[in-house]
């Protein structure tokens, strides 16, 4: 496997131009944006003030909803390079009747340009996230989105700051230049994408948007992680959405500020979710790890709840308009710049493992169209964010931090109900945490377990921790056959049910169970999934690799499906082995040990014998570059 970093990515010509393209498209969206929502928040009345902000936010996103359907048709049906160039020559034409509104301080106009943006925007989104998977590899895919979601809201940062400094030049020249300008380059840029083949050119294009929509949804929950997921992204931009929104009238409102400390706010913001989005490639490992989904989330709730504290207590001054300057001499301040900049990290490590699950685990020939039914519920979603804004602050007259604090308690429960619907994401989480902060995972031929249908892994047993790691670095769902006993552990048996584990018990002990275990089985692998045992029947008692069980034949003669053989290397010796026999005496060690997880070719059916597969295991376990002194010792120990 390639060990590349994500930047190479950036020098190779299938991802530069398709990257700088979407830059300067979210840069340029940002310039305008921003200018026209500083315009609403310093030059309209008060008393419209709100309303207006949130109305543009809300017809920004609404051509998402009533486009975004036949956007993904048309994504999957035509070769996306020549799809991208023509959006952008439509932006193009929408910045020409921008600079219109500039020149006439039009805000009813610019905000009708707003509208066009956006239906602009659902055109490319389709084609931007289908564009992705077919170009990068599963282990580039997080590093890949990782880069987009990185400069999109950098893009915001810089798109900001400009807009704010053109505006406040008091001249339609500047920004309608910019805005040309960047269209332009985005154009340009667009020419340089390599060709992408039509996903399924044999699609009819539906053109009632109503019908179209509803048949696009209806492909969402054919596969439950994927729409969990497009609900998790959903749920993110509504939270992302009710912040961003505010920030102008925040500023102005309760922190006394001017347009600069929007800009300050802004900034603290972008920089924390660009750093967040390039930070996954490194904490996942290169690979699409959801286990980072329920930190961003408990990050969000955090941060979030305390920019409500912070502000909600923030003093009242008599008069306003502070530069950015008399603003960081106020109490809190620090603490609301820091709350923010939290806040955008852990939204890129919420929201790059989701876009690259739902581009890992969709059909690949629907990919756009799953992408433009996940920009429809994004739609709906923050639509709601937008109205949510309305009522709160316009009919009800609350304050934003109660806003606030509003849209942190909703998160907490949403977030609770997607994990507990699917315990997948907080099982890699704590898998993740256990692996990565006690072992450092070196893995090799994981791309040889199949990436679809039914399949056995068999692995040698040497510690309790084997079965983490094996969750931690596969990246399918794996239900592991394990003792009854420890499936019963006390504290730990709800994690074991949530991972849909499979207990057994020894026909001695208790017949009934074990057949229900085979049956359990049966029904996992005809179901499609992958199913993970240890053939030992035990940890090893002494670091070798015991003879396997003849229940692995069983298996396959009653479910004729492949086995994948995986070794573990340099677990012997630590305190979750039984190299201390006793309990008692166990101590931590091998603390931050390098582990070797190496993966076999898959083995047919028809070949698989109980014999055959430990010779393949013991044969990939020589193959371990780490020598472990401890197995050594065991095994002269036992010699002798």
């Amino acid at each position: 496997m390639s060990e590349k970093s994500q930047f190479q990515l950036l020098k190779e010509r299938r991802f530069l131009p398709f990257f700088l393209t979407q830059f300067f498209g979210a840069f340029n969206d940002n310039v305008f944006k921003n200018a026209l929502v500083i315009m609403i928040a310093f030059r309209v009345a008060e008393d419209q003030v709100d309303i207006l902000t949130n109305l543009a936010f809300g017809l920004f996103i609404l051509p998402f909803f009533l486009f975004s359907a036949f956007a993904g048709q048309v994504a999957d049906k035509f070769e996306k390079s020549m799809l991208i160039r023509r959006v952008k020559m439509v932006e193009f034409c929408i910045m020409l009747l921008a600079s219109i509104g500039f020149y006439l301080n039009s805000i009813p106009l610019l905000i009708f340009v707003l509208f066009l943006m956006g239906s602009q925007s659902s055109l490319f989104g389709p084609v931007k996230y289908g564009y992705l998977p077919e170009k990068l590899s599963n282990h580039e895919l997080m590093g890949g989105n990782g880069l987009i979601e990185s400069s999109t809201f950098i893009s915001i940062l810089l798109g900001t700051i400009l807009g704010g400094v053109l505006i406040a030049l008091d001249s339609f020249v500047p920004i309608s230049l910019a805005v040309l300008t960047f269209a332009t380059l985005g154009y340009l840029s667009a020419r340089h994408i390599p060709l992408c083949e039509a996903a399924e050119p044999n699609i009819k294009l539906d053109w009632n948007l109503w019908r179209a929509t509803v048949n696009n949804l209806k492909i969402l929950p054919e596969k439950k992680v994927v729409f969990l997921a497009v609900l998790g992204i959903s749920w993110f931009w509504f939270f992302g959405s009710v912040f961003l929104a505010q920030m102008p009238n925040f500023s102005r409102t309760v922190l006394n500020g001017n347009e600069h400390v929007v800009t300050l706010l802004l900034t603290m913001f972008s920089v924390g979710i660009g750093l967040g989005s390039l930070l996954c490639e490194k904490l996942s490992g290169r690979r699409v790890e959801i286990g980072l989904v329920p930190v961003g989330a408990i990050g969000l709730a955090w941060f979030g709840f305390d920019l409500y504290w912070v502000s909600h207590q923030w003093p009242v001054f008599e008069t306003a308009d502070f530069g950015i300057g008399a603003v960081m001499q106020v109490s809190g301040a620090y603490r609301v710049c820091i709350d923010l900049a939290m806040i955008g990290v852990f939204g890129g490590l919420y929201i790059v493992p989701l876009y690259a699950l739902v581009q890992e685990r969709s059909d690949p020939n629907q990919v756009s169209r799953i992408i433009a039914g996940n920009n429809i519920i994004n739609a709906i979603f923050m639509v709601v964010a937008a109205l949510l804004g309305m009522v709160v602050l316009g009919v009800l007259g609350w304050s934003i931090p109660q806003l606030f604090l509003i849209t942190v308690g909703l998160h907490i429960l949403v977030c609770i109900y997607i994990f507990t619907i699917v315990p997948e994401f907080i099982l890699r989480l704590i898998a993740w945490l256990l692996v990565s902060l006690v072992y450092r995972v070196k893995y090799k031929g994981l791309e040889k377990i199949p990436t679809e249908g039914p399949v056995v892994l068999v692995c040698n047993h040497i510690s309790f921790m084997d079965p983490a790691i094996i969750m931690g670095r596969v990246r399918r769902p794996s239900r592991f056959v394990m003792y009854y006993k420890i499936f019963k552990t006390f504290g730990l048996k709800f994690f074991f049910k949530a991972a849909k584990s499979i207990p057994i018990a020894g026909k001695n002990q208790d017949p009934e169970m074990m057949e229900a275990a085979f049956a359990s089985v049966r029904e996992a692998l005809a179901d499609g999934d992958v199913v993970c045992i240890f053939p030992e029947g035990g940890l090893t008692p002494d670091g070798q690799i015991g003879q396997f069980k003849k229940g692995i034949e069983r298996i396959i003669t009653e479910s004729p499906v492949p086995v994948v053989p995986m070794a573990l290397n340099n677990l012997w010796g630590s305190m979750f082995s039984r190299y201390d026999k006793k309990v008692i005496k166990r101590r931590p060690r091998k603390f931050m040990a390098k582990v070797e997880l190496i993966v076999g070719d898959p083995v047919p059916a028809d070949q698989v014998s109980a014999d055959y597969l430990q010779q393949l295991v013991i044969a990939l376990k020589n193959q371990a570059e780490i020598a472990n002194p401890l197995t050594a010792k065991s095994s002269s120990e036992k010699t002798d």
